[in-house]
């Protein structure tokens, strides 16, 4: 499945919109990764936790999109969209929202 942020995607045509599919996932960060965090932000340098929890969500979000555009009968998603945000009490919640066109293509 081709999916892309284009509104086209070049060399192929598109035959027939499905609609809109979403993706979404909801993670939690747990208290130790908050306090490891809390140092990187402290002292300086990159968050490995944080970065593969985003990494790991993005991807989750993804492919529930993709298994909805697939039970539609499409092979490609365009106008990809990825939306972060935090949730819950305080934003110790992470959520990734995903959304585009299901389309068929040749």
């Amino acid at each position: 499945m081709i999916v892309t942020t284009t509104p086209q995607i070049e060399g192929h045509t598109i035959v027939e919109y499905k609609g809109i599919v979403t993706g979404e996932t909801i993670i939690g960060a747990n208290f130790l990764k908050d306090i490891a965090a809390g140092f990187r932000d402290f002292f300086g340098g990159r968050s490995n936790s944080y970065e593969k929890v985003l990494i790991e969500s993005k991807e989750t979000s993804l492919k529930e999109m993709i298994e909805r555009a697939q039970a539609l009968g499409a092979n490609a998603i365009v106008g990809v969209d990825i939306d972060y945000e935090t949730v819950g009490n305080g934003g110790s919640m992470l959520m990734v929202a995903t959304s585009g066109t299901a389309v068929v293509i040749n």
